[in-house]
């Protein structure tokens, strides 16, 4: 008899069965709470207004978390899985280098693009947390650092394809993209100015044509008058 045949006991499917369910249950109100949480921010989130969004009770909130800012955490973490999901893994199908880093770009900005009416957790949890240190705000900042590691090794790739200069500062060109969503942010989501999301595009455009390497197409030739006076000396 092989392993799978085994029969099982009556009281471990039963275990089974409920460690499913809560960890159904869990994911189901972590859902409500990453949608609530771009609402109102991470702040504003409460066993007792998510307990009412899900029309659950408090205490049966509170058992799968067991804390507020346990709560506030497994929001982090399923917001930064959701985000690899939608913005890099789809980006690693490209061809390493330039392709694959604007295919990163690309992904964020539909995301962001999104988020303008939805709101983003990492700006919005950066204005909240930011000068209040804590396990919430070491979650979150340690969730952008890991998306700004993954640019900075898209950039250096690039670098070493040959796809941009080999003096590219990787932190000044991150630096340089981010700001970008984050004026995005700013421009379309407070200012409402139409546009900005063309001219985020066409801001990133403009990085890549200051970092990039010099194609061999590019070496300038002798002009048609600096060849004639060469031949003439000749």
């Amino acid at each position: 008899m092989s392993v799978t045949e085994l029969p099982v006991k009556p009281g471990r499917a039963r275990e089974g069965k409920a460690l499913q369910k809560g960890q159904q249950t869990k994911a189901a109100i972590v859902d409500a709470a990453l949608g609530l949480a771009t609402q109102i921010g991470l702040e504003g989130l409460s066993i007792g207004a998510l307990a009412e969004v899900t029309q659950m009770s408090k205490s049966g909130v509170f058992a799968h978390f067991g804390s507020r800012e346990e709560l506030q955490i497994s929001v982090i973490r399923e917001y930064h899985n959701r985000f690899e999901e939608e913005v890099f893994y789809p980006a690693l199908t490209e061809a390493r280098g330039l392709p694959r880093l604007r295919a990163m770009f690309a992904h964020w900005m539909k995301r962001t693009s999104v988020e303008i009416d939805s709101g983003c957790l990492y700006i919005s949890g950066a204005v909240e947390f930011d000068d209040r240190p804590g396990p919430v705000r070491d979650a979150l900042a340690h969730s952008v650092q890991t998306w700004h590691a993954a640019m900075k090794r898209a950039i250096a790739v690039s670098k070493e394809e040959g796809h941009l200069a080999p003096s590219t500062d990787e932190e000044q060109m991150l630096f340089e993209i981010h700001g970008l969503i984050l004026a995005l942010h700013y421009e379309a989501r407070f200012l409402k100015n139409p546009g900005s999301i063309a001219r985020a595009n066409a801001g990133f455009e403009n990085i890549l044509q200051r970092y990039g390497a010099t194609p061999p197409a590019a070496t300038k030739s002798p002009t048609k008058n600096a060849r004639t006076a060469r031949s003439a000396k000749e």
